[in-house]
């Protein structure tokens, strides 16, 4: 039997029976690297393909054949078994796999594991020269990273919980160098040294900051940056943060406010709880909604700082809508589904009247693909030519002159976009996330929304089409829509005050319904 270890996370390592350096050849690695990620068997012309992939099939073939004579020459033994279709790790090996036990870690809620396992980056400095596996590892380098921001940030927000402000600070150090340009993790950061009684440090780590921001992005850090290091009392308040647990996921979900009904903010398909906040022209939204109920915000399976190890789907976010509700002691809310999660919150209400006050639905979609009878969405087509230009992208503020054009030349804007991305997926995970956004149709569901509703939709919408809006608003009885000025598709994007206002106006007309059954929510 075979001992074989292998060290992905950083530059690959290779021990075999406790001997490293065994095999030389590049190639022979990274054909070991990807059979041990495959957990299976993989095809021969795929192997071949991703070694060789500007050989004709007959010489890649060939070449494939040699290296596995050479490797088994180079071992001793046969560690791959291989037939005429595919290849495989062989049975006798006991393999060690350091992005397994990482992952492993993460599913497992054993963050500090994970933190420790992951030396650096998958497959760090290893270029093959050849296009099709440095893709490859590229998307799979993405995904194990994104895992590690998750992980590095519940670990802060879990130490600091206990008071353990030294691990936590040690957790954000790590953050700030994933992502030196978000005030987030700097907060993180300086909150940890001034709850430690570090000051000095705090106030090193600010300059730093102010310094990165000036030189990259020509801004100055915000307000609330500078108030964590002039008031301690500031620092010390503990993190909003809290997790609900539900079908077999953990959720990172945030309250603030406390007087009016409650409201629940479902952004769209990227959110990260901790990083809406980051953007100006976001927090100044969800502190306006604050004014007019109980905010509650999270992030669904799959996403931003909730469990990463589950793919999101609209089964499951509806049944993430309930768990949070109920962590939250919510008996009945006003849903505020963006974009994308307009579908699940349409599902969520028709399903259950009982606990949903009112629906607002805002640049939203009742289906994610175009067909025949419904041609306001992208084509099949269409969509994986998004889906590739997004993943191509992934990490850099790419879309935002779609999404949120009046912001696309703000440089705070764009860089916030781009840490927002990262910290909510990577590209890896990211098709299931488009995966379950395409898949959506709630259509059969519209006529039995029976909670009162309201469609906004603006103009010029360069996502969803305006046409997308009526639709809905036609289809669910009693419904009113309100067609807004602008291009924008973020909610928050300024001037964000109509939206308010139609908010406001919406929620006015609930509470004088409720006082004149006599409910009180």
């Amino acid at each position: 039997m075979s001992q074989l270890e292998l060290q992905t996370l950083g530059f690959p390592e290779l021990r075999i029976g406790g001997r490293a350096g065994v095999l030389s050849l590049r190639k022979a690695l990274a054909l070991l690297i990807y059979l041990a990620e495959a957990k299976g068997a993989v095809a021969r012309e795929a192997a071949a393909t991703l070694l060789w992939p500007n050989a004709d099939a007959q010489t890649a073939r060939t070449r494939l054949r040699r290296l596995l004579h050479r490797i088994e020459v180079a071992v001793g033994d046969r560690i791959i078994d291989a037939d005429r279709f595919a290849l495989r790790l062989s049975a006798s090996v006991t393999l060690h796999l350091d992005s397994q036990r990482f992952e492993t870690s993460c599913d497992s809620g054993d963050f500090t594991a994970a933190s420790r396992i992951y030396r650096g980056d998958f497959l760090v400095g290893f270029l093959l020269e050849s296009q099709e596996f440095d893709d490859w590892a590229f998307y799979r380098r993405e995904a194990l990273r994104g895992r590690l921001i998750n992980a590095l940030e519940r670990l802060v927000l879990a130490n600091t919980a206990v008071g353990a402000y030294a691990a936590a600070a040690e957790s954000a150090a790590r953050l700030v160098g994933l992502d030196p340009l978000s005030e987030v993790y700097a907060r993180y950061l300086m909150r940890s040294f001034l709850l430690a009684g570090d000051r000095s440090g705090a106030e090193r780590q600010y300059s730093a900051l102010e310094k990165r921001l000036s030189d990259d992005l020509g801004i100055k850090p915000d307000p609330e940056t500078r108030e964590l290091i002039q008031s301690f009392e500031t620092a010390a308040v503990p993190q909003s943060t809290r997790y609900a647990g539900g079908g077999g996921v953990h959720l990172a979900y945030q309250v603030h406010g406390g007087k009016g009904p409650d409201i629940l903010v479902m952004p769209g398909f990227v959110s990260s709880v901790e990083r809406l906040w980051e953007l100006p022209a976001c927090r100044s939204f969800l502190a306006s909604v604050m004014t007019m109920g109980r905010l509650i915000i999270f992030d669904p399976r799959g996403i931003g700082l909730s469990d990463r190890g589950v793919p999101p789907s609209l089964d499951g976010t509806v049944e993430d809508i309930a768990t949070v509700l109920t962590a939250a002691k919510s008996r009945r809310a006003i849903l505020f589904a963006a974009s994308q999660c307009g579908g699940a919150c349409i599902r969520f209400a028709a399903e259950h009247p009982g606990r949903v006050a009112g629906l607002i639905l805002i640049g939203a979609l009742a289906k994610g693909c175009r067909t025949p009878d419904y041609p306001f969405a992208l084509s099949a087509d269409q969509f994986e030519i998004w889906r590739r230009h997004l993943i191509s992208g992934w990490g850099g503020p790419i879309g935002i002159e779609v999404f949120g054009p009046s912001l696309a030349r703000d440089a705070q804007a764009r860089a916030w976009w781009a840490g927002l991305l990262r910290a909510a997926s990577s590209p890896g995970a990211l098709k299931a996330v488009l995966d379950s956004v395409r898949d959506v149709d709630v259509r059969p569901l519209l006529p039995r929304v029976s909670v009162p509703t309201l469609v906004l939709h603006r103009r010029y919408d360069r996502a969803v089409p305006i046409d997308a809006g009526r639709y809905i608003a036609d289809q669910i009885p009693g419904s009113r829509f309100v067609e807004l000025d602008g291009g924008d598709h973020w909610f928050f994007a300024p001037p964000h005050e109509p939206v308010l206002d139609a908010m406001r106006a919406f929620i006015a007309t609930l509470s004088r319904k409720r006082g004149s059954k006599g409910d009180d929510g």
